[in-house]
């Protein structure tokens, strides 16, 4: 399989834009005088596109009738003999595990007829504009133009400004495969039975899995006395997702025992503590996931059948603002399929059913 690339600019609204300048005049440089940016949609594809399949996606993927903001080149290009480009930064999705944007965009590209799509993930470019100087240096990319030098104008910070780095990383090179290099590490037996409880705390170690002695003890006897093997270094990562605050709230909700002396109330009722003296306008709080605020009447349009196929009627209708929601995107780290479908679903229930489902 191999890549093909489309750009499409900008990538953030004038408003964003003069933000981020204004962040990086500050924050990184006071020589930059503009940054430009582009869209950079790496598309991975079976075989090569005829003329027709080539057309429909770009089609799909310029999403406005702008064509001049459309094309398979940088517009990232150097023009002005007194600006240069001496830093392009690009920036996108880590590449170890599809996002939900290119499942939703291959989804589409199959439905058009483009079956030879098997994976799409945008990145986003920036332009560093500066004025030409003495250790302007630049870069070329296989396309001759300049691209991504973190060189010495000190300008290594600016990542850091348009990118998260727990879900993004930077691109030091324009994209030729989604291969990461990276082989999982195999499945291994952990070897309770002839080392003892030794084995499964320095997996605990290794792992980070976040055992103590109590959970320990359990999981020692749990495999060698009652299912009589050894576990894999799989299920004891699985254990350490299982037992996480995320997943069963043990500290917040469980008995505190500090210096031997048993405290009267959990985390929970001292956090709950606050609301049940002055509940004032909270409507929904503490109700698994998500809160909600008094909110006021607003005009909208909703179904005149719900849940049924129907016209839709302007209404007016009392709206709370939902104030916080769990975010739902823990599972899809360790399973991205089925952690995706727990996501979705708990997605809906805590924005879409507040307080219902």
């Amino acid at each position: 399989m191999s890549l093909i690339h489309f750009y499409r600019k900008p990538a953030l609204s004038s408003a964003k834009k003069n933000e981020l300048l204004s962040a990086a005049k500050r924050s990184v440089s006071g020589s930059i005088e503009d940054i430009e940016t582009e869209y950079c949609f790496n598309v991975e594809i079976a075989a090569r596109l005829n003329d027709e399949e080539t057309g429909i996606l770009r089609w799909l993927l310029s999403e406005t009738f702008e064509h001049d903001n459309f094309s398979s080149q940088s517009f990232l290009v150097n023009s002005s003999p007194v600006m240069s480009y001496p830093l392009i930064v690009e920036v996108g999705p880590r590449l170890n595990f599809s996002t939900a944007w290119s499942t939703n965009a291959v989804s589409v590209c199959h439905a058009c007829g483009l079956t030879k799509v098997r994976r799409i993930e945008r990145s986003r470019r920036y332009g560093l504009i500066i004025r030409r100087g003495p250790t302007s240096e630049t870069s070329t990319d296989q396309e001759g133009k300049n691209f991504s030098l973190l060189d010495p104008l000190g300008l290594e910070s600016f990542p850091a400004l348009v990118h998260d780095r727990m879900t993004e990383c930077v691109y030091p090179h324009r994209l030729t495969s989604f291969e990461t290099g990276i082989a999982p590490e195999p499945v291994h037996i952990v070897p309770l039975i002839e080392e003892g409880r030794k084995a499964l705390m320095k997996i605990n170690v290794e792992m980070g899995l976040g055992l103590d002695e109590w959970d320990i003890e359990y999981y020692y006897n749990l495999f060698v006395n009652d299912i009589g093997r050894d576990p894999t270094n799989v299920e004891c990562f699985d254990l350490g997702q299982s037992n996480s605050e995320h997943s069963r709230h043990w500290f917040f909700r469980g008995r505190l025992v500090i210096d031997g002396k048993v405290i009267p109330h959990t985390l929970m009722d001292i956090i709950k503590a606050p609301l049940k003296k002055h509940p004032k306008n909270s409507i929904i709080a503490f109700k698994d996931n998500f809160s909600a605020i008094q909110g006021y009447e607003i005009t909208t349009i909703v179904p005149e059948t719900p849940g049924l196929p129907s016209r839709c009627q302007e209404k007016s209708i009392l709206y709370h603002a939902i104030f916080t929601a769990e975010t739902h995107n823990f599972p899809t780290g360790v399973a991205p399929f089925p952690g995706a479908e727990t996501g979705t679903g708990g997605r809906i229930r805590d924005v879409h059913a507040t307080g219902r489902g």
